[in-house]
């Protein structure tokens, strides 16, 4: 039987595109240049899936260090951008077919919006999406369910009918204080257990098991 949503958001970095060589880089080289040491990555991938400047508090002794840090952040990873991150496989051709489909597609992501719209432009995903809401879009991040209410809005669905696909914690804990399903991509950088805490409605291997899930031809909408 067809699971009836209407709707379906995704987080960015994890679910959609693969960004990790590029993250870990850069917060590698901010740590390095500001603090002459690297913390372990695990550090960094606790807090995966909040904003930049929450992420880096907790490394900062200042203000004035964290503004530091952040600059320092941001343009390694602008500078290094188009030639480290890559969709996950099959990405492209199942958004697309979700897209044809009819269902409304949107992105909510905790990275500032230039960034999201330059990693949705490098991996030709522009034109799929009907909301994209950004870390300059909200007051409460992930976990909070704000970032997720917003994005119904800019769906014009209610919660009842949409799912959201993440790969952190935060995704599925914003999901679900939303009101909307929630699946855990596993494809992403947390593994079934970190993702258990979040009481996720669907576990999806791979972006193919989603046509799967939602019962949609891969080749629907095609003329």
């Amino acid at each position: 039987m067809t699971v009836p949503f209407r709707g379906v958001l995704f987080d960015l970095d994890g679910t959609l595109v693969d960004s990790l060589d590029l993250i870990l880089g850069s917060y590698r080289h901010t740590m390095r240049k500001h603090l002459g040491r690297v913390p372990p990555d695990a550090e960094w991938m606790r807090t995966m899936g909040k904003p930049l400047r929450v992420q880096l508090e907790s490394f900062a002794d200042s203000r004035e260090q964290l503004d530091a840090m952040f600059e320092t952040y941001i343009e390694h990873n602008q500078a290094h951008h188009d030639r480290l991150i890559r969709l996950f496989p099959r990405m492209r051709e199942v958004l697309s077919t979700l897209h044809r489909a009819g269902y409304r597609l949107g992105v909510v992501t905790s990275k500032i919006r230039d960034n999201a719209l330059r990693e949705l432009r490098t991996g030709g995903l522009e034109g799929l999406f009907d909301a994209l809401v950004s870390a300059n879009d909200v007051e409460r991040p992930k976990p909070d369910p704000e970032p997720v209410e917003r994005a119904l809005r800019g769906l014009d669905l209610p919660a009842a009918d949409v799912l959201l696909v993440g790969d952190s914690l935060y995704d599925l804990q914003a999901g679900r204080a939303a009101g909307v399903h929630t699946a855990a991509a596993l494809w992403g950088p947390s593994d079934h257990d970190q993702l258990a805490a979040g009481a996720p409605d669907y576990w999806l291997h791979d972006i193919d098991e989603l046509l799967e899930l939602l019962c949609v031809d891969p080749e629907a909408g095609r003329d």
